[in-house]
């Protein structure tokens, strides 16, 4: 198990460190734009490119391209959806989504306005048609950054942080313990389902809250 991982995290550290930093904005760009988002892994590629990290340096490196890769993927879908939200929406892409999903999204930011823009972040399916929404609502592009990029803070907060302190501590263990592998697999494991787990149960509370909603435009 060493050697293998040895292996991937020294072939991951061999990748030129800019190409490596940037392949890691351009995946979240996409995970995080309208559509594209739902089929691109940028979790993932986020937590591989954090394995690199070797210096405080490299690490706000990376969280600033993450960062700014976020905010980008943000925007191109909040301009779409100032500029051309309604076709995309009635578009067969659009349609492979859900009308369900869209209505969601829209509820979902006419109840909870700004806040809205910031958990969904932390939301799958909601991450990518939220800034769509926002931009076919009107909502103003300067109030949407005030709330999107806390959020996007935070998310690079949480995954760069973790997945680097694990290959940090494994590469000081692989030599002394022949296990330590599977610690680094653990940590990684446990942290994946605790995000999973937080994002299930916030998801359960926001799709609760949507139902209550509903029952209200119901009545009204």
């Amino acid at each position: 198990m060493n050697e293998f991982l040895t292996w991937l995290l020294d072939l991951v550290q061999s990748v030129d460190p800019v190409a490596r930093i940037l392949l890691a904005g351009l995946a979240i760009m996409l995970e995080t734009s309208v559509l594209i988002g739902l089929v691109v892994p940028g979790d993932t590629v986020v937590i591989v490119a954090s394995t690199a990290v070797d210096s405080a340096w490299s690490g706000v490196a990376l969280g600033v391209a993450v960062v700014i890769g976020a905010l980008s993927g943000e925007s191109i879908g909040f301009w779409l959806g100032r500029l051309l939200g309604p076709k995309i929406r009635d578009s067969r892409l659009g349609a492979r989504i859900g009308a369900h999903h869209w209505r969601r999204a829209e509820v979902y930011l006419r109840r909870r306005g700004g806040p809205a823009i910031f958990i969904s972040r932390f939301l799958p399916v909601l991450h990518s048609l939220v800034p769509l929404t926002v931009g076919m609502s009107g909502f103003g592009y300067r109030r949407f950054l005030a709330w999107t990029l806390p959020a996007c803070v935070l998310w690079a907060g949480l995954y760069i942080p973790v997945a680097a302190i694990a290959a940090g501590t494994y590469r000081e263990l692989a030599d002394r313990l022949h296990f330590a592998g599977y610690i680094f697999v653990g940590v990684i494991v446990v942290f994946l389902v605790l995000l999973y787990v937080a994002k299930r149960l916030l998801q359960r509370s926001e799709a609760k809250h949507l139902a209550l909603d509903g029952e209200d435009d119901v009545e009204d």
